[in-house]
């Protein structure tokens, strides 16, 4: 049977989260709610697009209804493509590990709280999009991570076991949610510092020099 690799995105495959957070920064401020990178990286990181805005509106006493949170999410998307159109930046070795993976033989899917189209703008950009079978997208789920929904939705899709699937990650609430989907998981260091990683299978700085049999594989698909 076939292995899976389940990639989060945004720092993961592509150096972004400055893009968000200016883009975040920047769409509050029309609403007047002000938000510094130290907020965002503190409480923020983690949130897909609708949760932030809900958190952001909640706590300033404002509408969380679903019409003023997609206006708001589509103000956000149109500061974060402009920025994405003038610089994109994946992470170190991203690109290399990915188009190892897919010529290895393993079944890639892309599980993320970024809008569908802005992963497919990116995975456009990078020219690697046809390597991944699925992507689960904020869109195609409830709940955010740390709630496993997305990893359990594109596992379901892949039709393969948890013991057959890795997460690759770089957030404490993605690694939740790898927990959450019984799925063993590598952590990149993109986002938190490693001493904040010790609950996840393996922990590398990116992605660069690294191969997918480094990947926390279980049992028989351990690899040396």
């Amino acid at each position: 049977m076939q292995r899976g690799i389940l990639f989060d995105f945004n720092g993961v495959l592509v150096n972004d989260e400055p893009q968000h957070c200016d883009a975040l920064i920047a769409t509050l401020a029309e609403y007047a709610i002000p938000l510094s990178r130290d907020q965002y990286y503190r409480d923020y990181l983690g949130f897909d697009d609708r949760e932030c805005f809900r958190f952001s509106f909640a706590r300033e006493g404002r509408a969380t209804d679903a019409a003023s949170l997609s206006a708001a999410i589509e103000r956000k998307a149109t500061h974060y493509e402009r920025a994405i159109r003038a610089s994109l930046a994946l992470v170190p070795g991203a690109a290399e590990f990915v188009r190892a993976a897919a010529g290895a033989g393993h079944r890639l899917a892309i599980v993320s709280g970024a809008l569908r189209r802005e992963i497919d703008l990116v995975l456009g950009k990078a020219a690697l999009r046809d390597h991944f079978e699925v992507v689960v997208a904020a869109e195609d789920v409830d709940a955010c991570k740390p709630d496993p929904a997305g990893y359990d939705r594109a596992r379901r899709e892949l039709g393969l076991p948890p013991e057959r699937c890795v997460v690759v990650e770089d957030s404490l609430p993605g690694l939740a949610a790898a927990r959450a989907a019984g799925l063993r998981c590598a952590m990149v260091t993109t986002s938190h510092a490693a001493d904040l990683l010790a609950a996840a299978d393996v922990v590398w700085t990116d992605l660069s020099g690294r191969h997918p049999d480094e990947l926390p594989w279980t049992g028989a698909d351990a690899v040396g």
